[in-house]
């Protein structure tokens, strides 16, 4: 065995193999190896059912399974080795009309990467699966490219094409220990021997969270039981083969929560059911392989009911065998792939519930990553640093055994799911909730959605259209614009970056000048090393060497991390977490202004506490930092506090501003109201995808100021010609519904860009998206058309801040507030 190696794969399923293959393939295959405890296969990926489900509402994995099905069909003829891929195509029932918006918002996505979805009536489901009873069908979605493949074939496919370019694969060697030298590279102690490395990959499936405590990590996945029935063959599916009839699609009753595919003359179902429990808590037996658990039918009951009336001879055969085995789950469903938070290159590639389907896209994008430095798609929705400390084994639990029994639950886009909630609060969480506050949850925190009034259940209405809040948000939305509204803010990422080396740290990191003057704020952007947006924050200069800083709660532990691992080595720089430590209020509205007078000594005028500063002020005794911005484009205060303090404060405004109008706002009168404004939004409009120009973020990005991560890149990018614009458009014709993201923009009829976001402005009673598109359709007046789930409506291009484009109203011009 190898002593010394460049990067060490710790897993030998088909997701570690994976990454090896992509990692040879990028030219390092002389110095990878790979370490599997057993055989390759023998831990989750031997017993799945291999299905390759191009379905996913996320635009990240979306991208990722598309490159694995077009690899899987490619890799036989690249290595001699079968795969046992049989394209027979995907075909998803719907029952419902909320289940058919679901498709068609997903077939916008899927539309914007290029994955052919045909809509099927009931009849033509009818032709195509002659077994299936149609009654009660509204429709359904074929992937033609869909089907399954044999995972034990597919690996050592993989592992074949790994060799070929010269990676080392050392079965039967298992992991006892990792240790990081000074240097920062590894030694991982095997008991076969020790190996130096300068990267790890973790691909360990149920023996996750056992590979990160060896590194002191973490790692957010729990295993939980999936089961799947095999039948006896059935005489019409032998007719079937024996007449040369083709093997019909992979067939899934998303509202039954069960697929169901052809093998061997009989079928295999698997169902999702509600009590699957988590396995392997505290970690499988070193010794654990090919192992399966008691199967439990009577769980499985009401799915097997419901594949009998769907598919009648389903019932008419035998049960052959019933595999019950463990696959590896996170609390959103998503895999983890990417680096570790808080050490360097220790790469993780994990929580595959669907390892099959995206191994070889998780494999591709990894690879880009070590090997260049940056991945070539926006894989936010599968960063492992998603998660934050508040994911403990309680909590994964509960959560991994929701997000197994919500595979096929109807997939809104403002959907909330319930366990293990409520979780983190903040102090006025009881308030706001007496108040109405209908709460959805973002990085652990509870955060008000929207407010139930005027007799509203207080209960969340979800939907692919507007549903019951979109009244309650005009309400909202109407309030803060005429008096005044305050928003819970208290989930902010925040931070402190201090140190003789702060400045010229955070000037290096971020795109914008840093505000120079003490009190100043600016909007600032750290770009990656090919130019696109990471992360945002808002930049507070509170002392020469101090500076707050705040970002999207919900990208906690990536913008931390991100900060810290590019902070100097030296000592020079600081780095204090304060998200836990100070609470947000923020105050909006024409009426904020004489509200806070009330309540403090501070001058608040124009003169003597400008737009985009901030100032030390009291509040009902209690010492905050009121910085004067906000992200809805009115005159207003974020209101920076002790968090034990939050309550003295919220009741002290609230009982000064009743004849003011003082009223609650939540998060989606916030976005609507960014919307109107063009605010852009990391993981929407800024993506490592675009770069900051092509996000139209010019005014943010000095390129003369000197030296910053990601500048040169920029530049070049931008020579060579930019590949997208951002625009807001304007959305004409629409009755109930309105751009959710991922739509389809079109020209003609040919895809020219994707909205990145969209809702309806209530300030200018207008349907409104954002979008990337091709350059030579960003001018200002350009007719366009977007996709709104199946139906296209015209667009035009408008100028950015539909509402107040001179902001007048936050910079409180001429008394346009009084």
């Amino acid at each position: 065995m190898k002593s010394e190696a460049r990067v060490v794969v710790i897993g030998g399923g088909v997701v570690g193999v994976s990454a090896l293959y992509h990692l040879a393939k990028k030219g390092w295959g002389d110095d990878v190896v790979l370490l599997e405890k057993a055989e390759l296969t023998s831990g989750s990926t031997w017993h799945a059912a291999g299905l390759l489900p191009l379905f996913n509402m996320s635009y990240s994995v979306g991208q990722i399974h598309k490159y694995s099905v077009n690899l899987y069909r490619e890799l036989e003829e690249e290595t001699g080795q079968p795969v046992g891929f049989s394209q027979v195509g995907n075909l998803r029932l719907a029952m419902n009309d909320d289940r058919m918006d679901e498709y068609y918002q997903y077939a916008a996505t899927a539309r914007t990467i290029g994955i052919d979805v045909r809509f099927l009536t009931p009849a033509e489901i009818g032709k195509i699966w002659p077994m299936c009873n149609i009654d009660g069908l509204v429709g359904g979605i074929l992937h033609p490219d869909d089907g399954y493949i044999q995972p034990a074939d597919l690996t050592q496919a993989l592992a074949k094409g790994a060799r070929s370019r010269g990676a080392n694969i050392y079965r039967n060697t298992m992991v006892l220990d990792i240790e990081q030298g000074p240097s920062g590279n590894w030694l991982v102690k095997t008991d076969k021997g020790d190996i130096r490395c300068e990267h790890i990959v973790s691909a360990t499936g149920n023996y996750a969270r056992q590979t990160g405590a060896m590194v002191g990590l973490d790692i957010p996945v729990i295993p939980v039981e999936h089961q799947f029935i095999v039948t006896e063959p059935h005489p019409e599916l032998v007719a079937r083969h024996n007449n040369g009839d083709p093997e019909m699609a992979v067939l899934r009753e998303s509202d039954g929560s069960w697929y169901l595919r052809e093998e061997a003359g009989g079928f295999i179902l698997g169902p999702y059911e509600k009590g699957a429990p988590c396995c392997y808590v505290d970690g499988p037996d070193p010794r654990a392989e090919y192992e399966l658990f008691q199967e439990d039918i009577d769980r499985l009951a009401p799915h097997i009911e419901a594949a009998m009336a769907r598919v009648p001879a389903f019932g008419e055969v035998g049960m052959k065998k019933v595999y019950n085995g463990a696959i590896a789950y996170t609390p959103d469903g998503n895999p983890i792939v990417g680096p570790a938070w808080d050490i360097d290159n220790f790469w993780l590639n994990e929580g595959h519930s669907f390892g099959i389907t995206a191994a070889g896209g998780a494999g591709w994008q990894l690879a880009e990553w070590i090997v260049d430095g940056e991945p070539t798609i926006d894989m936010l929705g599968v960063e492992p640093r998603r998660f934050g400390d508040y994911a403990d084994k309680k909590y994964l639990v509960e959560k991994n055994e929701e997000a197994y029994s919500h595979v096929f639950v109807i997939h809104y886009p403002d959907e909330e799911r319930p366990a293990a909630r409520p979780l983190k609060t903040a102090p006025c969480y009881e308030r706001l909730r007496d108040m109405g506050a209908v709460f959805g949850q973002r990085f652990g925190w509870e955060r008000a959605n929207w407010f139930a009034v005027d007799g509203m259940a207080q209960e969340d209405d979800w939907s692919f259209r507007r549903s019951k809040w979109f009244e309650a948000i005009r309400l909202e939305v109407a309030n803060t614009t005429s008096n005044v509204g305050l928003l819970d803010m208290t989930a902010f990422a925040k931070c402190q970056v201090s140190g003789p080396g702060a400045e010229a740290f955070l000037d290096y990191l971020v795109a914008n000048r840093l505000p120079k003057k003490i009190g100043g704020i600016g909007l600032c952007h750290a770009l990656n090393q090919t130019g696109g947006v990471h992360s945002e924050f808002t930049i507070r200069r509170d002392a020469d060497n101090s500076f707050y800083l705040v970002s999207a709660g919900a990208l906690q532990r990536l913008d931390h991390d991100y900060l810290k691992k590019h902070m100097p080595d030296d000592g020079s720089v600081e780095f204090r977490q304060l998200t836990d430590d100070n609470g947000v209020l923020v105050l909006a509205g024409p009426k904020s202004r004489q509200l806070l007078q009330r309540v403090t000594d501070a001058d608040l005028s124009n003169e003597a506490f400008r737009w985009l500063t901030a100032q030390e002020i009291v509040v009902a005794g209690e010492p905050l930092n009121a910085m004067r911005v906000n992200y809805v484009g009115e005159l207003g205060w974020e209101l920076h506090h002790p968090l034990g303090s939050q309550n003295a404060v919220f009741d002290a405004l609230f009982e000064a501003g009743e004849d003011l109008g003082l009223k609650p706002f939540g998060i989606r009168a916030m976005d609507s109201m960014r919307l109107e404004k063009s605010y852009r939004m990391v993981g929407t409009e800024l993506s490592i995808e675009y770069t900051a120009f092509e996000s139209a973020m010019d005014r943010f990005v000095y390129p003369d100021k000197g030296d910053f991560l990601g500048r040169d890149a920029l530049l070049r990018r931008n020579e060579a010609g930019l590949k997208s614009l951002l625009v807001t458009l304007q959305v004409n014709d629409v009755e109930d519904a309105d751009a959710l993201g991922n739509n389809a923009l079109l020209k003609e009829g040919a895809v020219i860009g994707r909205a990145t976001g969209g809702g309806y402005g209530f300030r200018v009673n207008q349907s409104l998206a954002l979008g990337m598109v091709q350059p030579e359709y960003a001018t200002v007046g350009t007719t366009l058309e977007i996709d709104i789930l199946g139906k296209v409506y015209p667009a035009v291009v408008v100028a950015d801040s539909p509402f107040d484009p001179k902001n007048e109203r936050l910079r409180d011009v001429g008394g346009v507030n009084a």
